[in-house]
């Protein structure tokens, strides 16, 4: 097997590039068009648009650190994104297990490095609860992080066990 199979997976970065674009309008949208820090509800009970912001990582992480954090963070997110879109490069384009995934992160996680590098900060607008019980609020780059890293580790035990049987 090659190790730079043609046609490599890198075509996908276009996934990435459509992450980002989505991502960076709806936060234009929110910015124009939402308060801050009021919840809008969406599905009563549930689902709220919340305009707020993160200046550390997964919920809130480091958000106090004074500053230093910001540049921490998009340099990792920058980092692992250049590893993945590496990895893209030797994946076959077809392997979509693998593409998908890497896909999925970088474009979330260049979607919040843009924020932190324009605001200081990531906007996040989605707030889920039950009852009393909130969710840290998120955006739609932290959805395809998320997404991501669970296609990552879902398809990286099938395709094991698969090699192992």
């Amino acid at each position: 097997m090659s190790r730079h199979p043609k046609p490599n997976a890198l075509i996908w970065l276009l996934l990435s590039a459509a992450i980002i674009g989505f991502d960076q309008w709806t936060k234009v949208w929110v910015l124009s068009s939402l308060p801050e820090y009021t919840a809008i509800p969406v599905i009563e009970g549930f689902w709220n648009w919340y305009r707020t912001y993160n200046t550390g990582a997964a919920f809130s992480f480091l958000a106090n650190a004074g500053g230093w954090q910001v540049w921490f963070f998009t340099a990792l997110a920058v980092g692992i994104s250049g590893l993945l879109g590496f990895w893209l490069s030797r994946t076959a384009r077809g392997d979509w297990r693998q593409a998908l995934p890497y896909s999925l992160v970088i474009g979330g996680a260049l979607g919040n490095v843009i924020d932190r590098l324009i605001h200081g900060h990531v906007i996040d607008f989605i707030q889920w609860h039950w009852r009393d019980y909130y969710w840290p609020a998120f955006n739609l780059a932290d959805s395809a992080i998320v997404a991501g890293a669970i296609g990552i580790a879902l398809f990286g035990v099938l395709d094991g066990r698969k090699k192992a049987a």
